[in-house]
C-alpha cells in the first residue's frame, strides 16, 4: 500500500457517549465485541454505558443504562453468552416505547449506540434513527425536554454488530457466533461417530437454522455427513430413493455408519418441512437401519466462543466505534463485517434488504437464486459438499489416464487429512487415477507409494495430524530417486500439502527440471502448518486449530491465576520465528503482552511491562498473561522473562511459566480447518485437471514454466494460485517467514485492548462498500 497512513489518533471521543446493547438471540462472542466497544470508546475518551436487557433495558431506563469502566469487561472475554441480557422487546415496536427509549438515551446524552443482534434487532434500530428527530421535538412539545437538548441531541448514529450462530445475515462472511456453534455441532458429532461406529448406526443430527442452512451444510462439509437437508437447496423429486440407494451403497462398502443432517428449517421442492423424525421413519421402513435422532437444539448456542469468534468480534467492535467516531448526520447506518480477513462497513439496510429477498425467493421456489443470493461463500460449500459426498458410478466418470500423486510434508497440521480426502476424491471426479505418497519426500524416495481410492478416504475429515505420514526431510539429496519413483509409477502431477519445507521442496524440484524431465509436470503446494509461516496465503490449514488449542489453555491457566491473585503467566507458544500465533492468541485469551520477533523488543520495553502489571494489580484485576513467542529473542528467553519478571515483580506480584509444545499441533481439527483445508485442496486439484490437458503434448505431460508450479493462498478476499518462483523476493529464507504479514496491523488492537497507548493505522477502515450480489460465475473464482 502506498497511500500515507492514516491514524485514528485524531479522531477523539470527548464529549461523546457510546451506548452498547445485546439484542435478539444470544451468539458466542457477543462479550468480545462488547468489551472491545467499551475498551476502544473509553481509550479515545468517549464515555460508554451498557443497555442491559437489549431494547428492553432502553424503553425501561433507570438502572438499565449505566456508564461503565475499563474494569467492568474484565474477564468476559471467555464467556459464551451476553453479560448484558438480551431480551425481546414488543414495547420497543411502538412508537411510545421508542419515544421513551430517545428519552432515557438523551437525558444520558447518549447520541451513538452500538447494536449486536440479528437482522430484526438491526432494523429496529434504523427506525429508531430515522424518527429520532421527530422523536425529540414530540418529548420537546410535551416538556420533557429543552430546545437546547433538541439541538444538542439532533442525531443519532447507528453502527451495528451481527451477532447469530445462523450466519444468516447478506453482505458478512461470518456472522459473531457462527464457528463457535460450528464447534458446538462438530464435538457432538464426533462423539456421536464412535457410537455409531461400534454399533453400525445412522445418526440423524438436527441443527439450528430456521431459514438459513449454513450451519447444516458446513457441518455436513466438515465432518463428511451422507446428506443434509437445507431450506435454500431443497432435494429433488424422489429424493426418498436415491437417499436410501446411497445409504445402502455405503454400508455395502464396509461403511459402518451413516449420518444424516437435517436443518430445522428444511423443507421439500413443494415447500413442505422435511423433519428429522421423517427421515429416521423413511430409513427405517425402507432400509430396517438402526436409527437415532439427535436435537442438538440449544447447545449450539452455548459454551465458550471459540478464537476466530473472539477475534472477530474484538476487531468488529473496535471497528465499530471507529464508524462511531466517524459517522456524520449524511453517513447511512452501517453494520461492519467480515469479507475475507478485511474488516468492512456496509449499510444496514442494504444487508437487511438482501437478506430479506433470499427469504422472498425461498417462498416463491427461486432455489437456484436463493443460493446465489446468499453469496460466494455459501455457494462454495453448496458446490465442494456436492462434489466430495456423492460418488458417481464408475461407468459415469471420464478417464483421462492421468496419475496425480499426493504427499504431506513437514509437520502434521490438524486439517492435513481433510485435505488429503477432497484432493483424492476431486481427482477420482475428475478421472485421474490417484496415488498417496507416505512419509513426505523422503518415503517418496523409498517408494512408499500406492493408489488410493474414493473409499479409503471415507472419514478422514476429523482426524487429527497427517494418516499419510509426513516428514521434514527436503527433495534435494534424494532427486535421482524421486526422479525413478515418478517415472515407475508414471505420476503427471504432483500435489503437496504441507508447511514451509513444502515450499522449499517445490523451489528445489522446480531448479531440477533442467536435469530431470519427470519434474516437468504440474505441481501445486496446498499450505498447512500451524505457525502460519508460508508466502503467499494469509492462513494455513492446522493455525486455526491450534490458536483454539492455545486459547483454550490460557482461558484455564487464567482461571488458576484469578484464583491465586496477583499472579502473572509467562506462556511460550510455537511459531519458529513467526508470532502469528503468540499474537492472534493474545488477542483471543485477552493477554496484556505478546513478544514476537517481528516486532524486536529491548530491556526498557520489558521493563515497562512490568510495571504496566505492576499497575494492573492496584485495580480489581490482580492477574497477568504474557505470551512469547519460541524464537522471538534468543537471549531474552521465556526464563529470563520469567526471572526478571519474578525480580522486578517482588512484593507485588508472583511469577509462572509455562511452554505450551506439540499440543499445538495435536488434536481434531476445528470446523475452520476441515472446511477450509477441503475447500482449497479442491480448488488445487481442479487446477492440476486444467494445466494437465493444457500441457498434454504428443502423448505426454510437459511442463517447464513458472506457472506450472504454484502455490495456493488465500489472499484478502481471494484464492489465489501464485507460481513459487515469484514468491521467493517475499520470503524471509533465513526466518522462515513470509517479509510481510497481514497480522501485524492487529497488534495494535491487542495492546489497546491491554490498556496500552499506541498507534492504530486505520487506513484500511472508513470506507462504505456496497453489498455486491455476484454472478455465478464468479463462486468458482476466488471466495473460500
Amino acid at each position: 500500500m502506498d497511500h500515507q497512513p492514516k491514524f485514528f489518533e485524531n479522531l477523539s471521543g470527548t464529549g461523546k457517549a457510546i451506548g452498547v446493547l445485546t439484542s435478539g438471540g444470544d451468539a458466542q462472542g457477543m462479550n468480545a465485541a462488547v468489551r472491545a466497544v467499551v475498551r476502544m470508546g473509553i481509550y479515545v475518551k468517549a464515555k460508554v454505558y451498557f443497555v442491559y436487557e437489549g431494547y428492553q433495558g432502553m424503553v425501561d431506563g433507570g438502572d438499565n443504562i449505566v456508564e461503565v469502566s475499563w474494569e467492568s469487561v474484565s474477564s468476559i472475554l471467555q464467556v459464551g453468552g451476553t453479560v448484558i441480557g438480551s431480551a425481546r422487546c414488543k414495547a420497543f415496536r411502538t412508537r411510545e416505547g421508542r419515544l421513551q427509549a430517545a428519552y432515557n438515551l438523551v437525558q444520558r446524552g447518549i447520541t451513538n449506540l452500538c447494536v449486536i443482534g440479528g437482522d430484526g434487532s438491526l432494523t429496529g434500530a434504523n427506525l429508531f434513527r430515522e424518527e429520532w428527530s421527530g422523536l425529540l421535538e414530540e418529548l420537546a412539545q410535551k416538556g420533557k425536554i429543552d430546545e437546547e437538548a433538541v439541538k444538542k441531541y439532533a442525531y443519532l448514529n447507528i453502527v451495528g454488530m451481527v451477532g447469530s450462530i445462523d450466519n444468516d445475515f447478506c453482505g458478512t462472511d461470518m456472522t459473531i457466533g457462527t464457528d463457535s456453534a460450528l464447534h458446538r455441532i462438530i464435538e457432538v458429532v464426533d462423539a456421536i461417530m464412535t457410537t455409531a461406529q461400534s454399533h453400525q448406526r445412522t445418526f440423524v443430527l438436527e441443527v439450528m437454522g430456521r431459514h438459513c442452512g449454513y450451519l447444516a451444510l458446513v457441518s455436513a462439509l466438515a465432518c463428511g455427513a451422507d446428506w443434509v437437508f437445507i431450506p435454500e437447496y431443497p432435494p429433488e423429486e424422489g429424493w426418498e430413493d436415491s437417499m436410501c440407494v446411497k445409504l445402502s451403497e455405503n454400508r455395502a462398502r464396509k461403511k459402518r455408519l451413516n449420518i444424516i443432517i437435517v436443518a430445522e428449517g428444511a423443507i421439500d421442492c413443494h415447500n413442505k418441512p422435511i423433519t428429522s423424525e421423517k427421515v429416521k421413519d423413511l430409513v427405517v421402513q425402507r432400509l430396517g437401519f438402526d436409527t437415532r435422532v439427535t436435537i442438538l437444539g440449544h447447545v449450539q448456542r452455548g459454551g465458550t466462543p471459540s478464537a476466530f469468534d473472539r477475534i472477530l468480534a474484538s476487531r468488529m467492535g473496535v471497528e465499530a466505534v471507529l464508524a462511531l467516531l466517524e459517522a456524520t448526520p449524511d453517513t447511512p447506518a452501517c453494520v461492519v463485517s467480515l469479507s475475507g480477513n478485511q474488516a468492512v462497513r456496509l449499510p444496514l439496510m442494504e444487508c437487511v434488504q438482501m437478506t430479506q429477498e433470499v427469504q422472498k425467493a425461498m417462498d416463491e421456489g427461486r432455489f437456484v437464486e436463493a443460493v446465489r443470493l446468499r453469496g460466494r461463500s455459501f455457494e462454495n460449500n453448496l458446490n465442494t459438499y456436492k462434489l466430495l459426498s456423492h460418488k458417481r458410478p464408475d461407468a459415469e466418470l471420464p478417464k483421462t489416464n492421468f496419475n496425480v500423486a499426493v504427499l504431506n510434508v513437514g509437520a502434521p497440521a490438524a486439517g492435513m487429512n481433510a485435505a488429503v480426502r477432497a484432493a483424492v476424491r476431486v481427482g477420482i471426479t475428475e478421472g485421474h487415477k490417484m496415488f498417496a505418497v507416505i512419509d513426505g519426500f523422503e518415503g517418496f524416495a523409498r517408494g512408499k507409494i500406492k493408489e488410493i481410492s474414493w473409499g479409503d478416504v471415507g472419514g478422514w475429515t476429523g482426524q487429527g495430524g497427517s494418516i499419510l505420514g509426513t516428514k521434514r526431510t527436503l527433495p534435494a539429496k534424494y532427486l535421482e530417486k524421486i526422479a525413478d519413483q515418478m517415472r515407475t509409477n508414471n505420476i503427471n502431477a504432483l500435489m503437496v500439502i504441507g508447511g514451509f519445507e513444502a515450499y522449499l521442496g517445490l523451489l528445489e524440484l522446480s531448479a531440477a527440471r533442467e536435469k530431470y524431465d519427470e519434474f516437468c509436470v504440474p505441481m501445486v503446494m496446498v499450505p498447512a502448518t500451524v505457525s502460519n509461516n508460508v508466502p503467499g496465503s494469509d492462513f494455513s490449514i492446522g493455525a486455526d486449530t491450534a490458536l483454539n488449542t492455545i486459547t483454550d489453555t490460557c482461558d484455564r491457566i487464567k482461571q488458576s491465576a484469578s484464583g491465586t491473585k496477583r499472579r502473572v503467566f509467562i506462556i511460550e507458544t510455537m511459531g519458529g520465528y513467526c508470532g502469528y500465533l503468540a499474537n492472534m492468541g493474545a488477542l483471543a485469551a485477552g493477554a496484556d503482552a505478546a513478544y514476537i520477533f517481528e516486532e524486536q523488543f529491548d530491556i526498557r520495553e520489558l521493563q515497562a511491562n512490568v510495571e504496566h502489571l505492576t499497575e494492573k494489580m492496584k485495580t480489581s484485576i490482580q492477574r497477568g498473561l504474557v505470551l512469547r513467542n519460541e524464537n522471538s529473542n534468543e537471549n531474552y528467553t521465556t526464563d529470563f522473562i520469567y526471572q526478571l519478571y519474578s525480580e522486578e515483580g517482588k512484593g507485588v506480584f508472583d511469577c509462572r511459566k509455562n511452554v505450551l509444545g506439540h499440543m499445538q499441533q495435536g488434536g481434531a481439527p476445528s470446523p475452520f480447518d476441515r472446511n477450509f483445508g477441503t475447500k482449497i485442496s479442491a480448488k488445487a486439484m481442479q487446477w492440476i485437471s486444467k494445466k494437465l490437458k493444457e500441457t498434454y503434448r504428443k502423448g505426454k505431460v510437459f511442463a517447464n514454466t513458472d506457472d506450472s508450479v504454484c502455490l495456493l493462498g488465500m489472499r484478502r478476499r481471494n484464492l489465489v494460485f501464485q507460481p513459487v518462483a515469484e514468491l521467493k523476493n517475499e520470503t524471509d529464507f533465513v526466518h522462515r517467514i513470509p517479509k510481510e504479514q497481514w497480522w501485524l496491523k492487529l497488534r495494535p488492537l491487542m495492546k489497546i485492548l491491554a490498556k496500552y497507548k499506541t498507534s492504530y493505522d486505520v487506513s484500511d477502515s472508513g470506507q462504505l462498500e456496497h453489498v455486491a450480489v455476484h454472478s455465478p460465475k464468479e463462486a468458482e473464482t476466488g471466495a473460500i
